[in-house]
């Protein structure tokens, strides 16, 4: 299966900020210019923005357009990273639902994270992470294929690390950053809040304990449902 139209414009915009062609702070064209300019329509150019201001690298201003992300201020956080562990630790049923399960061509982004040679596919998936069946978050996952190809669906989609420890990989260090979004349409329907409510949005990238990176999620947390704490 090709690389989906959404990844490939992504993959355009990310290469033309890092080669400076838009600089940190600019805004970039108004998605109906850049439609044109991919020959898309402005669903699937918008697709490929909101996974670059999930990413970090794009950002929404109200009002003002799209532009390209200032660096923003990073904190260690030190706690449990997997969701059915921590909604257990809570007294809580943790449970997920599949949005959408596909091995496919990585993005710029989603190569660089998990230090994928050329031509390595990955198995992206999307799932709804409920506690006592209410909607927490929505993630988006990205793992290299060749490490879980003999993993049953359910397997992957239920409890990743509880899989992988289960096959005797025992999982290392995750590399987090938080920042706060609002509810796209999208996100605002699979989570069941209104459109513009305050998102906690989470960039993970997880290694075993060899050091391989084997998940780079990206996740939308509804934010009166969910919220982080820091310990140093």
């Amino acid at each position: 299966m090709g690389t989906p139209r959404y990844i490939k414009i992504h993959n355009e915009i990310q290469s033309r900020i890092e080669k400076g062609y838009w600089q940190v702070g600019q805004r970039i064209p108004a998605e109906r210019e850049l439609a044109q300019e991919f020959m898309v329509s402005r669903m699937t150019l918008r697709q490929a923005l909101q996974t670059l201001v999930d990413e970090g690298i794009l950002e929404r201003r109200i009002g003002a357009g799209t532009f390209v992300a200032q660096r923003r201020i990073q904190d260690k956080m030190s706690g449990i990273t997997s969701f059915t562990e921590l909604t257990r630790r809570q007294g809580k049923v943790p449970s997920s639902q599949t949005v959408s399960y596909l091995v496919t061509e990585p993005s710029l982004s989603e190569a660089e994270k998990l230090e994928l040679a050329e031509n390595q596919k990955i198995l992206r998936m999307e799932r709804i992470r409920f506690a006592d069946d209410e909607p927490i978050c929505f993630e988006v996952a990205a793992l290299p294929f060749d490490m879980v190809a003999d993993y049953r669906q359910s397997q992957v989609t239920t409890s990743l690390y509880q899989t992988l420890a289960d096959d005797g990989l025992r999982i290392g260090r995750a590399q987090q950053t938080v920042s706060a979004t609002v509810a796209s349409e999208r996100i605002a329907e699979l989570l069941k809040v209104k459109r513009g409510s305050a998102i906690l949005m989470l960039r993970q990238v997880t290694t075993l304990k060899d050091g391989r990176p084997f998940e780079y999620v990206r996740t939308h947390y509804a934010g009166d449902r969910f919220e982080f704490y820091l310990e140093k």
